[in-house]
């Protein structure tokens, strides 16, 4: 089945089940930009591999392209997932939703090597520096420094994914913000059509609010009580935050806690094809404590893992045993160099 088949496919069927995050979360504007971007591609659903790890984010592959195929596989381990799913049915079109504990701590080995294997997929990061899951703690992509609501200051440095993507060959990689739609939709869809593995870092803030002194329903007020059940938070619904602004520009976005991002996007007569430019680019933002968005790096040229394992353009998953069994001349040849 064709990636774009010119089949009368509507938006609604783009959509998936209905969302479990906060309201107001950075990873649900992330999944309407998906939505919007392979219905107005053209994808057909039917052609599409969702796959995910563990965490907030990786929950989101359900929550779009409710007709397309989908496995959530262990934490830390799409990206080695998506290496076997590309190499058994190279027909499908791939998207793996990660977070920034899959990919930069517990998967950080798997992120790398399928970079460098060039593995044809969209993998989009939701990046937002904590653990949602497990109570907010600082994630591997956290800023030196960053301080947390308790007070408790990030003493390590942060990994950069999309320095780390250039390092580690990548082909295509980006960076953008949950509420720019008119930045990440393109992007997303430039994405879908690059024949290599395409890593979209997103930064998407997450909108959880810690428990706070003087709250009789806090759960240290409860601690203190000795009526512990379980350890309870209350997540406060939020509006979801968005952005406009033009290339070149470097804006202030207050997010829901009085936090700051900075934002500065690309100029628009930006070279993404220079490796050293790119590098140089995303050093400079980091120094400022800028976040750089826009198409940082691509190369057209790079080749995937199929061409460079020379696999069969029949998916393997379609192949019969006579064309995965060696011939008996051949095994016979190999014994005979061990006689």
């Amino acid at each position: 089945m064709s990636q774009f088949d010119t089949l009368n496919f509507t938006r609604q069927d783009y959509v998936g089940g209905k969302s479990t995050l906060c309201t107001g979360c950075g990873h649900d504007t992330i999944t309407n930009n998906i939505i919007n971007a392979y219905f107005q591609s053209g994808v057909n659903p039917y052609s599409v591999a969702k796959l995910s790890g563990i965490g907030c984010s990786s929950k989101t592959p359900n929550y779009f392209l409710g007709l397309s195929h989908g496995f959530n596989s262990l934490h830390g381990r799409m990206a080695p997932l998506s290496v076997g799913v590309s190499c058994a049915n190279r027909s499908l079109n791939l998207i793996g939703v990660s977070g920034d504990g899959d990919s930069a701590s517990i998967g950080l080995g798997g992120f790398v090597h399928s970079l460098r294997r060039n593995v044809p997929m969209v993998y989009i990061i939701e990046n937002n520096g904590v653990y949602g899951l497990t109570k907010g703690q600082f994630s591997a992509t956290a800023d030196e420094d960053a301080t947390l609501k308790t007070g408790e200051s990030n003493p390590f440095s942060a990994i950069d994914l999309c320095a780390l993507a250039l390092e580690a060959g990548c082909g295509f990689v980006a960076r953008s913000f949950s509420g720019d739609a008119k930045q990440l939709v393109p992007l997303i869809d430039a994405a879908i059509r690059h024949k290599g593995t395409a890593v979209i870092d997103v930064i998407s803030p997450c909108v959880t609010f810690n428990n706070h002194e003087g709250s009789t329903k806090s759960y240290n007020y409860v601690k203190d009580h000795k009526l512990v059940l379980q350890e309870l938070g209350f997540i406060q619904p939020q509006q979801e935050i968005t952005v406009d602004y033009e290339a070149g520009e470097v804006i202030e976005v207050k997010l829901h806690d009085d936090s700051i991002l900075t934002l500065k996007k690309l100029e628009n007569d930006y070279d993404f094809k220079d490796p050293l430019k790119a590098r140089q680019v995303l050093f400079e933002s980091q120094s400022r404590r800028e976040i750089l968005t826009g198409l940082i790096y691509f190369n057209e040229q790079k080749q995937s893992i199929h061409n460079h394992l020379n696999l069969s353009d029949k998916p393997l998953r379609d192949l019969s045993e006579a064309e995965l069994r060696p011939p008996q001349e051949a095994l016979s040849e190999i014994l005979d160099q061990f006689s």
